[in-house]
């Protein structure tokens, strides 16, 4: 069926709604008028007006097209990391049966999650590298072989990633994972410390003169330069050798600290599980509580619920929270509010008192001015009832850029009304990113970390959005769902 789809619309779907407001409908449209099948030809068809002359569509539709090919080839071709874990996790996986393989380690950007990935880097420890690097160069997921040395190999892959391969002993693993893992700037600073030291450091340890006295593991190698170890997400370059040189360090966020999900979607808009479903995948993934935040009535295209439809939600919960009352789990009465064009909220006052929580977030009218946004934003988390503003720049990776607003301004009201903003884990938003996060927390604002959840799967991104909280130098006491069910809700006087 497969097949006979592809001869009958031979056309990369993929690539042409990787494009902000380019749908399956408007692919359908330009392959049938347009004879457009890929990226290549729909930037052409743009480029000569041809967009402009579908019925329906126009010039606004052309710009759009052009506009968002521009932004997607700024990304370079990364890919965004949510999607290349599970492929470079596959990769690790036939690495480590390969016989005489001890360990494997992902290096790169990827160790670093950072939120889109160039290519993959992979360090291996065996006493066989010639194996190792064979059965590498052999894999399904390799399209090319660049270079093939005795313990080092270089690939094309077929999702058109390049990769590396380098296989070391136990006595180098440390030294050579941090080479791999980078940033090149944040390695150049420690070579210059290792120089000052009157050592010398390389991807096969740290020397004085010829005898290597450290290399085994990354701790032992800040150690011996007189740092504090350096977290892999925040070996960035952006004060964090400073901070290991003077011991001020924050504690970041550890794995697995957050409570709750604070932002899920179900059947009640456009999720696709129900209620129970939703709260029993949280349970399943060690979560004490979960807050429902189906979108409200003004976003139509998602279905959104009016009051009524909140409320009845709401008796739904209570219902269930009596059930689940001796598994200690609580589902939090929440809803996704929109936030209107005047930055007043899609629901009445009286429907908001039935709240556990009140979240909002900004969905239509995203092109308005700085100014006109800034204010929309600040009127609505100055609302007495107003909790959380979620994913606040509303941009989409490689799709689409955030809002424009003044930022600053944003978090003087949110710390001002008590309002925590959201690190949204979905992959393809990474919404407040590692930038925003520290100016947050420089601003003295609380954060939550969410997985903006539509299906079950959805909510094991939740690691993906406490790698960002790591990357921005968040401590558990950063955010706020690492709390208990009360606490959470009493820090917002619920």
């Amino acid at each position: 069926e497969h097949e006979k789809l592809k001869k009958k619309y031979p056309v990369d779907i993929r690539a042409l709604t990787a494009i902000e407001g380019v749908g399956p409908k408007f692919a359908k449209i330009v392959y049938k008028k347009l004879g457009v099948k890929d990226l290549k030809q729909l930037e052409k068809a743009a480029q000569q007006k041809e967009i402009e002359s579908l019925k329906g569509y126009g010039h606004k539709m052309q710009n759009q097209v052009l506009a968002g090919i521009d932004f997607l080839k700024e990304s370079g071709g990364r890919q965004i990391l949510g999607h290349i874990i599970p492929f470079a996790d596959k990769i690790k996986e036939k690495l480590s049966d390969v016989d005489g393989v001890s360990d494997v380690i992902i290096c790169g950007s990827l160790r670093r999650r950072e939120e889109t990935i160039g290519d993959l880097d992979f360090v291996a420890i065996s006493s066989d590298p010639m194996k190792v690097i064979r059965s590498f160069c052999h894999l399904r997921e390799v399209q090319d072989v660049y270079k093939q040395g005795e313990n080092r190999a270089s690939v094309r892959l077929r999702n058109n990633m390049d990769a590396d391969l380098l296989v070391v002993s136990k006595q180098s693993l440390g030294s050579a994972v941090m080479h791999f893992t980078g940033n090149k700037a944040h390695n150049i600073k420690l070579r210059k410390i290792a120089i000052e030291k009157k050592m010398k450091l390389n991807e096969h340890g740290l020397f004085k003169g010829e005898k290597r006295v450290a290399g085994k593991t990354e701790k032992e190698i800040y150690k011996k330069l007189g740092l504090d170890y350096i977290e892999p997400e925040l070996r960035t370059d952006s004060g964090e050798i400073q901070a290991a040189l003077a011991h001020r360090l924050p504690k970041i966020l550890p794995y697995g600290s957050v409570r709750g999900d604070l932002q899920i979607q179900t059947k009640g808009s456009d999720g696709v599980g129900s209620v129970k479903e939703m709260a029993e995948a949280a349970m399943a993934l060690g979560h004490e509580y979960v807050a429902i935040t189906d979108h409200t009535h003004t976003l139509s295209i998602a279905n959104g619920l009016d009051d009524v439809g909140v409320l009845r939600q709401g008796r739904e919960i209570d219902k269930l929270n009596t059930f689940y009352k001796n598994k200690k789990f609580r589902i939090l009465k929440s809803s996704e509010i929109e936030i209107l064009k005047d930055g007043s909220l899609d629901l009445k006052d009286a429907t908001l008192k039935t709240l556990d929580i009140v979240s909002g977030a900004v969905h239509m009218h995203k092109k308005m001015s700085r100014a006109e946004m800034t204010k929309r934003i600040v009127t609505a988390i100055s609302h007495p009832d107003f909790n959380i503003l979620f994913h606040p720049m509303n941009r989409k990776i490689n799709k689409r850029p955030g809002m424009n607003f003044d930022f600053t301004k944003i978090l003087e009201a949110a710390k001002r009304n008590n309002v925590a903003l959201e690190i949204d884990a979905y992959p393809d938003r990474t919404d407040l990113d590692a930038e925003h996060v520290r100016l947050a927390l420089k601003a003295g604002v609380k954060l939550v970390i969410d997985t903006d959840a539509h299906s079950l799967e959805d909510m094991k991104f939740v690691t993906l959005g406490e790698a960002i909280a790591r990357r921005g130098w968040a401590t558990k006491a950063d955010i706020l769902n690492t709390l208990p069910v009360e606490k959470l809700l009493a820090h917002f006087n619920k």
